[in-house]
């Protein structure tokens, strides 16, 4: 790793106000709870410590990533008899905004699920926050808070193991570069499954898993206000190789991607349903009827209301 190309990606994440170099760390918060998962848990944390200490010769005061962990009411939450972390409690009434949130996995996560505190403060946090990685049984917290709840758009990706420590390092690549990633890994000892396809994840078929499970994850996901940026970050690795990957695998762009699916949701709903176009504008991602018109007729030359018409009819339409 050289000096001037990591002082180079420092530079292009911090922001210039007013003519003035400032910057803010990144908020990141991880959710534990009594009997959670201790060691994807800690490889995140590690991979932001050994982050900031290669920030540390460019900061003035402030670390590039500050971690902490929450809990239901905050104290001493105990992993095992030995070990047990320090928290901030969840409040609903101060949830901060999180560049990235990580819930914990583990044997007490069904009965974390049904805490009203902690789930209240995700009702209020995951849509703010810039990424949201779940790890196996975390994902039960992340269904109860969006139970009932409305807006819930941020990207979350579920994760066994290791994994979320590969989407810390995606994080970090952004910040810091690949050097940095490179450096981290190396000495974290984390395997190349762990690292970004722009460092030799290729050999091993990682960027055709993350391509597929982000190209599944789209197309569940259609119906909301997503965008190939959060595919990219599902699928932790950087954009350029993303896309490149994305192409040689599903044989298209993820934006044209997405667009079929959502063109193909449309259509299924306007055959088989007398819903109104503005609700099956929602529904398939596309915000309101107005946008969803103007989509059909730059790809089909007819309105949704006519081609529903032409579709049940005679079956002269363009297929999709």
């Amino acid at each position: 790793m050289t000096h001037t190309n990591v002082a180079h990606s420092v530079d292009e994440a911090e922001g210039d106000v007013g003519g003035r170099r400032s910057r803010k760390s990144r908020d990141i918060g991880v959710v534990v709870f009594e009997g959670f998962s201790l060691l994807a848990a800690a490889a995140v944390c590690e991979v932001f410590e050994a982050a900031n200490e290669i920030y540390a010769p460019h900061a003035a005061s402030l670390p590039l990533y500050d971690v902490r962990f929450y809990s239901s009411r905050g104290g001493n939450v105990v992993w095992s008899s030995a070990v047990s972390v320090r928290t901030f409690a969840c409040d609903a009434a101060l949830a901060d905004t999180f560049d990235a949130v990580f819930v914990a996995g583990g044997e007490g996560a069904r009965r974390a699920a049904r805490d009203a505190r902690v789930i209240d403060w995700l009702r209020v946090v995951v849509p703010k926050a810039g990424m949201v990685e779940t790890i196996s049984e975390g994902r039960m917290l992340i269904d109860a808070a969006r139970s009932g709840a409305h807006g819930a758009d941020a990207v979350v990706v579920d994760y066994d193991g290791y994994g979320p420590a590969r989407a810390a390092l995606s994080l970090v690549e952004r910040d810091l570069g690949g050097d940095a990633v490179r450096a981290i890994a190396s000495r974290l000892a984390l395997n190349d499954a762990l690292v970004t396809a722009e460092h030799d994840d290729a050999r091993h078929g990682a960027p055709v898993e993350r391509v597929r499970a982000a190209a599944d994850w789209l197309r569940r996901n259609c119906d909301r206000s997503i965008s190939v940026s959060d595919a990219v970050r599902v699928a932790a690795m950087s954009e350029r190789n993303f896309l490149r990957h994305f192409k040689q695998e599903i044989g298209t762009t993820p934006s044209e991607f997405l667009l079929q699916v959502r063109l193909e949701r449309t259509v299924q709903l306007l055959m088989e349903t007398d819903m109104p176009i503005g609700t099956i504008a929602r529904q398939c991602g596309w915000g309101n009827g107005d946008r969803l018109a103007k989509i059909f007729r730059r790809h089909l030359d007819v309105t949704p209301s006519q081609y529903r018409l032409r579709a049940r009819s005679n079956g002269d339409v363009r297929p999709i």
